[in-house]
């Protein structure tokens, strides 16, 4: 992702990278039944880096698992690059943790932009508290830790009934989490950045007392050449 596409998606929403995605033919983007942790944070915006579980079998998955240098979801942990997003297949099941507060603490030391899946977080509290985006199906803490098997990381996964591939770029904020396909992103950050400029525009009128016909689409020519004026005037 080039740095500048980074700086344009930190600025808009998730409702307007929606809208732009659905101009160009993508309507199902958005990860379903996943929310923030923490509301408020700076949006998140990064590469995906994938891990997905599978249901685990109790004679391949016991407790000790987790003593296996090798196991999936310690790699995925070490390995999630600095600036990408780890996303989570959980099978949409929140019922064993996908993670801890032990686990995001070390992917918020190593610089990692944030943190999804569609299943639950344990110690979701003391997620919550950490300078790293969350985002989850809702809390879990299980008694039986192993009900998942981590399984594979960084390939093409569901997360909340979205198909996400490494790379693609993933944009968290307070409403939830998109998915754009990596092609995509240059394209996608330049329409959402103008939507954002036009709408601001927009809501700077509705305050003045416009009404929203002609205006909101902008089906009235004199729309256009206000925003372009106001554009002149405000920098934009």
């Amino acid at each position: 992702m080039q740095p500048s596409t980074l700086e344009k998606l930190k600025k808009v929403s998730t409702a307007t990278v929606a809208t732009c995605l659905f101009k160009l033919g993508l309507k199902h983007q958005y990860i379903q039944d996943v929310t923030p942790l923490t509301k408020g944070k700076p949006a998140m915006v990064g590469e995906a880096f994938t891990l997905r579980y599978i249901p685990a079998r109790e004679d391949l998955n016991p407790i000790t698992v987790f003593e296996d240098p090798k196991h999936p979801q310690r790699i995925a942990i070490e390995s999630c690059p600095k600036g990408a997003v780890l996303v989570i297949d959980s099978r949409k099941d929140p019922r064993a943790a996908s993670a801890g507060s032990i686990l995001a603490t070390r992917l918020m030391v190593r610089g990692v932009a944030g943190i999804v899946t569609d299943g639950g977080l344990r110690d979701s509290p003391l997620i919550a508290k950490l300078d790293i985006p969350a985002y989850h199906n809702r809390p879990s803490a299980p008694t039986n830790i192993t009900l998942h098997q981590a399984i594979d990381i960084n390939i093409p996964i569901a997360c909340g009934d979205v198909a996400v591939f490494p790379k693609d770029v993933i944009v968290g904020d307070d409403d939830g989490v998109m998915v754009i396909p990596a092609h995509l992103a240059d394209v996608v950050a330049d329409m959402a950045e103008n939507m954002t400029t036009f709408e601001d525009f927009v809501t700077e009128k509705i305050l003045e007392g416009r009404k929203i016909t002609g205006l909101y689409p902008p089906t009235d020519p004199r729309t256009i050449n206000d925003f372009e004026t106001w554009k002149k005037q405000t920098g934009r």
